[in-house]
């Protein structure tokens, strides 16, 4: 099953929702976050033990405000006994969570394919 619209894509994968932001995240400004938040944490806030994959493939960077949004997914997820991985990140990307340290809160795989695979085991 797949959602859509304009800033992120949801497709579940058995128990796993996939969520893909769109390469205008890249721009989200902070009036935003909160419409953007409500999308991408209703199905969190549906499971009892979500797994979730934000795969960045087509995002190149992002700053501040999608920080934000990843790090409040992050703890819900946390507090409902989840994980959160991270696939597809740019060179750019995996850069600024490295900079950020945020590479050691989220695992971070290549492929989707890889993330998937980590989640469900």
């Amino acid at each position: 099953m797949t959602t859509a619209n304009n800033d992120f894509r949801l497709e579940w994968h058995g128990n796993t929702v996939v969520i893909t932001p769109a390469p205008n995240v890249e721009s989200m400004n902070w009036d935003l976050i909160e419409q953007a938040a409500d999308i991408v944490m209703a199905p969190i806030k549906e499971q009892q033990s979500p797994m979730v994959v934000v795969d960045l493939s087509e995002v190149n960077y992002f700053g501040s405000v999608f920080l934000a949004l990843l790090l409040r997914c992050h703890t819900a997820v946390k507090n409902r006994g989840g994980e959160l991985v991270i696939c597809g990140a740019s060179k750019m990307a995996r850069e600024l969570l490295r900079i950020t340290a945020l590479d050691t809160l989220w695992a971070i795989y290549n492929s989707r394919d890889e993330a998937l695979a980590a989640v469900d085991s």
